[in-house]
């Protein structure tokens, strides 16, 4: 069946570009897009040669080639979201993988290279203000870094060998089964500020509410927010 389906899918691809042959519609496309992109959970690939011929095919394409990966629906999926394989995606899904990093640290390097070198798909959380470094003291207890998180798993500051056994431990492939068209999402602050709100001026309100009466039981601890 997924066969026939993308070779249905090559055959709707030449038709759109023979003039004579218009009459299939993109609705018919849309459709085909669709089942083979859920067809046994396969990855489709979009593929467009030099000379402007596009065929579709379940098979990685190779380094270079003009392929974009097709999600659910036939929808084109940007660079970071190449569909998984399957068990790799299975795996992500149980045990997901984060990294806590800061600025000037060669431990830290040193775990992003090991998860990217086994093609571990990670995120990564960067550690650089007074508010990072509280919400990660939330987190794991202390300030070390570098941390990763293995699913619920914390393990502080970096060790290839337990790194790996923990990686290993969870499911994931010893070497990178990662498709060509992944790409690996940028690191992020752990804590992301929120924009100031603009300052009101007087005139947008020209008529103060009254002040509630101060109730010294509210907060008898005193705590700021």
């Amino acid at each position: 069946m997924r066969r026939s389906v993308l070779n249905t899918l090559n055959h709707c691809a030449g038709a759109r570009q023979t003039a004579s042959r218009v009459a299939i519609t993109s609705t018919v496309c849309a459709l085909l897009l669709l089942s083979a992109s859920v067809v046994q959970g396969q990855t489709i690939y979009r593929i467009v040669s030099p000379d402007g011929r596009i065929t579709f095919s379940d098979h990685q394409p190779a380094v270079g080639d003009n392929a974009t990966t097709l999600g659910s629906g036939g929808r084109a999926l940007g660079p970071g979201n190449a569909a998984l394989p399957t068990e790799l995606r299975q795996v992500a899904g149980k045990f997901p993988v984060t990294l806590y990093t800061s600025d000037n640290c060669t431990p830290c390097g040193q775990g992003r290279e090991l998860l990217s070198g086994r093609g571990i798909p990670f995120t990564e959380k960067t550690i650089s203000t007074n508010e990072d470094l509280a919400a990660l003291q939330r987190i794991s207890g202390d300030n070390s870094m570098p941390l990763l998180t293995v699913g619920s798993q914390q393990l502080k500051g970096f060790s290839d060998l337990e790194w790996t056994q923990y990686l290993d431990a969870a499911g994931y492939p010893k070497s990178s089964a990662l498709p060509a068209a992944y790409r690996r999402p940028a690191a992020t602050p752990l804590v992301v500020m929120q924009a100031a709100a603009p300052a009101k001026r007087a005139e947008d309100n020209p008529v103060a509410a009254p002040l509630a009466p101060a109730n010294s039981n509210a907060n008898p601890a005193g705590i700021k927010f």
